[in-house]
Parts: structure tokens; C-alpha cells; sequence
């Protein structure tokens, strides 16, 4: 389908503005000759303002790693679709994992922040993923069509070809045991499947698929070597602009 691969880093609660900044400028040197992949990351709302700079003039782009559904209002501590498109966000996550466990996110709320999301221009990154018990039970794809379809419910086909879905078993992050590329293949399948009945075939064609959950640049490869997997979301990996330039050149070579 020639979807171009995409991997996008989740600082999730780490580094200040300076070490951002640092980290921006060491990208840059990292990969003086960049990899044709898309890059993107996803900072702290307090960093974003530094990275953006850093990173301008580079392929990589800005993204955030939430939002509130409203544009403007008495919503203390939360952060609009405006805001982050004025500080250069393309790109924003929305129902991670951890956002769903710690903040109760529901799939309903996770639907008007994706909806946010398109009407201010920043394209999404929805997260879904199966908890280890889940698993066990044999509920994965019953929790994957779930969250897809509370999420999905409402959008229009061009608005399917833009997005990006991060399949993140909840049981695989942080944990250092990622799923096998066999079974994230599956999922991604599966999701790929269910855009197509939903949105069509040129639609799901477009949309891109990632994997998410204790990735790293030694197993980055076999992953986007999958046929529906074209990219990932990367959590610990991903702070250290060596090894996130890392997770770059592995995406480009897999196969």
C-alpha cells in the first residue's frame, strides 16, 4: 500500500524543558542523514515549547500526548486542540493505556478527544490494547473491536485514512516482554479488518497500524517486517536520542 512507516516516541512523565531541548539537538546530530521513516515525539505538555524549536527544520514532528474534547473552557488543568496546534503539535495520542487505568478514561471519552483531534488538525494515535487477564481469558479480540468501535463510531472514511492505531497489549509495556511479531501481526490484522468493513478498503489501505509495548531497536524490525504493522509507539526507548535514532534506522531496515 506504500504506507510510509511511523515511530513515535511517549516521554510520558519525563524530562524538563532543558533535557528536551538536549534531546532535540542531539537527534539531529544522531541522524544527520535521516532515515525515511516519519518520526514524531510525543513530549510533555511543559516541554513541548522547547522541543518544537529543536526539532524545526528536521523531518521529525511534534506531537502531544493527550487533549481535552473542548477548545476552550473552565476545564482546569487540561489542554485543548488549539493549544497544541499553536505550539506545531501534528500529531496527539489519545486513550492510552495508562490514561484509561489511572484516569478512568472511557472509550466514549476517548471518542470526543479523536473527534477533538481531527477538527483542530492534529492527527491521532488511538491506543487499544488487551490487559493480561483479558489475554488469559481469551478476550483479546473482543477488547480490541470494543475499544475500536467505541472510539471509531462516527468518523468519516478520510478521517479513518489519517489515523494511526497503536496496538499496545497492556500486558507488554514496560514489562521487557513484548508480544511475538506473529501476535501483534494478529491484532493489527484485526484492526485492519474492522476499518475496512467499516470505513473501506482504501480507507483501512491508508490508515496505519503500530506496535507498542516493550519495544526496543534490536526487535523494532521484525515487528514492521509484518505485513499490516508499519511502525511503532515506544515508551522507555525512546528518551535517549541515540536510541531512538536507533529505533528509526531499524524501522527503515525491516524488511
Amino acid at each position: 500500500m506504500g504506507r510510509t512507516r511511523l515511530v513515535a516516541a511517549n516521554w510520558k512523565m519525563y524530562k524538563t524543558v532543558a533535557e528536551a531541548a538536549e534531546f532535540g539537538a542531539r537527534l539531529r546530530n544522531e541522524l544527520a542523514d535521516p532515515a525515511p521513516v516519519e518520526g514524531v515525539v510525543c513530549a510533555p505538555f511543559t516541554t513541548l515549547a522547547a522541543v518544537g524549536p529543536a526539532l524545526a527544520g528536521s523531518p521529525y514532528l511534534l506531537g502531544a500526548q493527550n487533549l481535552h474534547w473542548e477548545a476552550q473552557g473552565a476545564f482546569t488543568g487540561e489542554i485543548s486542540g488549539p493549544q497544541l496546534a499553536d505550539l506545531g503539535c501534528r500529531f496527539v495520542i489519545v486513550g492510552h493505556s495508562e490514561r484509561r487505568q489511572y484516569f478512568h478514561e472511557t472509550d466514549a471519552g476517548v471518542r470526543l478527544k479523536l473527534q477533538a483531534a481531527y477538527r483542530h488538525g492534529l492527527r491521532p494515535i488511538l491506543c487499544i490494547g488487551e490487559t493480561g487477564p483479558e489475554r488469559e481469558a481469551g478476550r483479546t479480540e473482543a477488547v480490541l473491536l470494543g475499544q475500536l468501535r467505541g472510539a471509531l463510531d462516527g468518523l468519516e472514511p478520510g478521517q479513518a485514512a489519517l489515523l494511526t492505531v497503536a496496538y499496545e497489549p497492556v500486558w507488554a509495556i514496560g514489562s521487557g516482554v513484548p508480544a511475538t511479531a506473529p501476535d501483534a501481526q494478529a491484532a493489527a490484522a484485526l484492526i485492519r479488518g474492522h476499518l475496512s468493513a467499516s470505513f473501506g478498503r482504501e480507507a483501512a489501505g491508508e490508515a496505519r497500524i503500530q506496535y507498542g509495548g516493550s519495544v526496543k531497536p534490536d526487535n523494532l524490525a521484525e515487528f514492521v517486517a509484518q505485513p499490516d504493522i508499519d511502525g511503532a509507539l515506544v515508551g522507555g526507548a525512546s528518551l535517549r536520542a541515540d536510541s531512538f535514532a536507533a529505533l528509526l534506522r531499524a524501522a527503515a531496515a525491516g524488511s
